[in-house]
């Protein structure tokens, strides 16, 4: 596939400095060199300890409070970077401004469901979404199962004890729905934009839709130097590199193969709260995690096979 970016420039000139508009079509040309596995990795890790530095805003802006500073942030760097073009068809534009609004919502949603939930188990709750876009469709009973499998995880997940929050559960699952509409739209804003101008307009967008729920629960606590400083570190590694990367694997790989190249997310999610945040699970929960990572491994099997 030929990559078409916003800028048009070429390779730096000897002996000059690179110049200001270039250096997004070197981002592109380098993220297009790396290939999906590693992009995805990649992203993995960043949004996941993004997280947890987002978990310790909590106290301060609260959860929506945490979401508009990220996606605020996050809009303010991909613009200043990407300097996209307003100038769209009217189908690009509705992608976008649908990209946005399911981007924004789902940080929300998921950012409520931290505050209630560890978060290993909220990451695994909420990848129910590119789960079910992986086995979307499938006839074969093998996936069948693994879907089975997935849901027995998020059972053993979903009562423990009674310690489990039900509202923690029903934000999550509110953020699986979100992220699956993610997916999919994610596809046609790589089709329908270059570079990253689709990505950083509907950063903006969510921003916008977002901001009221932020501004109603933090107030000026929003304005703090040290909340701004965070967020926007929550910014860099939450949104600005992992959804960069994403976008540049989505157009290179299909919906159905971007979800179940996604396993590993509620490992690496419960790994980073124990390790950062000192989120101790279970052996029942690392059981139930291991589940929906089986099954969305089972399904990445499956799907190697039939490509």
């Amino acid at each position: 596939m030929v990559m078409v970016y916003v800028d048009g420039t070429s390779g730096r000139l000897p002996g000059r400095a690179l110049p200001r508009r270039s250096l997004s079509a070197v981002a592109g040309r380098m993220l297009g060199s790396v290939p999906p596995t590693g992009l995805l990795l990649g992203g993995i890790i960043s949004v996941q300890f993004g997280a947890t530095l987002a978990k310790g805003l909590f106290p301060l802006v609260g959860p929506a409070g945490t979401a508009g500073l990220r996606l605020l942030f996050a809009a303010g760097m991909l613009l200043a970077f990407w300097r996209p073009r307003l100038r769209m068809s009217g189908r690009a534009w509705l992608v976008v401004l649908a990209y946005g609004t399911v981007l924004g919502l789902m940080n929300l949603s998921i950012y409520e469901s931290l505050q209630r939930l560890p978060l290993g188990i909220a990451v695994t709750i909420e990848f129910l979404g590119p789960l079910a876009i992986a086995l979307a469709g499938s006839r074969r009973l093998l996936d069948v199962l693994w879907a089975l499998l997935a849901a027995a995880g998020v059972v053993l997940l979903a009562d423990l004890g009674g310690e489990t929050s039900l509202l923690g559960i029903l934000f999550a699952l509110a953020a699986a729905l979100c992220w699956a509409g993610y997916i999919l739209l994610g596809a046609k804003l790589g089709e329908a934009t270059a570079g990253g101008s689709g990505l950083a307009i509907a950063m903006a967008v969510g921003a916008l839709v977002i901001a009221p729920f932020g501004v109603a629960e933090a107030g000026t606590a929003l304005l703090d130097p040290t909340t701004l400083v965070i967020g926007a570190g929550v910014a860099l590694l939450s949104s600005v590199i992992p959804y960069s990367l994403e976008l540049e694997a989505l157009r290179k790989i299909p919906p159905r193969l971007f979800g179940v190249l996604m396993s590993v997310e509620p490992a690496v999610a419960a790994l980073a709260g124990m390790l950062v945040l000192h989120e101790n699970l279970r052996p029942v929960q690392w059981v139930a995690i291991m589940c929906v990572v089986t099954a969305s491994a089972g399904a990445t099997y499956l799907a190697g096979k039939r490509r």
